[in-house]
């Protein structure tokens, strides 16, 4: 059975302006993807226990049904897990992730050993910011020269937070060396590039779960 990360933001204040977290139809769907194809998912998030949530909706049974799992109340800590053993780490969006998800090195070294042990790395919306500073073991950036999708400056805008957030997430990755690949706003857009995937905003989750499938479907 292969077994993959689902990794959560613990940051749960957007600037002073409103409460944030981790965005719960993202991980929703990607775990229901996962789950579907009978894959292990274990939630880790970079400070542990329960993390802050943000737009969760109440009538969305699957919604519903992950915010209740056990394990969600009580996540480890990244520092606490080992990669071995993992095919995959799938970084979940959410504004939160903007600030606690890019210098943490162990959420970071979950993701280079797990890459560098010909597993996958993927990501949606602003878990991109988790690629910011993800070096492999030659001091390398993943991202770099690779095709990559994460919210838009322009999606930030649109949403009036491109002053509220710490750095814009489409603007630091090209300064890592990928090349961000994007839609129009909020529309699905999903990048793969070897074996690493990663999807735009919300409306890309489902599909960029389903690019992981497939590629570990090709792995023994």
């Amino acid at each position: 059975m292969k077994a993959i990360l689902l990794a959560l933001t613990s940051h749960d204040d957007l600037a002073g302006i409103h409460m944030t977290g981790f965005h719960v139809p993202e991980a929703t769907h990607a775990w229901h993807v996962f789950r579907t194809a009978d894959f292990a998912v274990d939630l880790v998030s970079v400070r542990g226990g329960r993390p802050p949530m943000d737009g969760f909706d109440g009538s969305d049974p699957p919604q519903r049904e992950f915010t209740r799992l056990p394990e969600l109340a009580n996540t480890r800590r990244a520092a606490e897990v080992d990669a071995v053993g993992y095919d995959a780490i799938f970084y979940v969006g959410g504004h939160g992730t903007m600030w606690d998800f890019p210098d943490n090195r162990d959420l970071a070294r979950l993701g280079r050993d797990i890459y560098e042990m010909d597993g996958v790395v993927a990501a949606v919306c602003h878990g991109s910011s988790a690629l910011v500073n993800l070096t492999l073991s030659n001091g390398s950036y993943l991202v770099e020269g690779k095709e990559v999708s994460a919210f838009t400056n322009s999606e930030e805008a649109a949403i009036h937070l491109t002053d509220a957030v710490p750095f814009l997430l489409e603007t630091a990755l090209v300064e890592r060396g990928a090349k961000h690949v994007s839609a129009p706003d909020f529309r699905c857009q999903v990048s793969v590039a070897e074996r690493l995937v990663t999807g735009q905003n919300p409306a890309s989750a489902t599909r960029t779960a389903e690019e992981v499938v497939r590629l570990l479907a090709d792995t023994p």
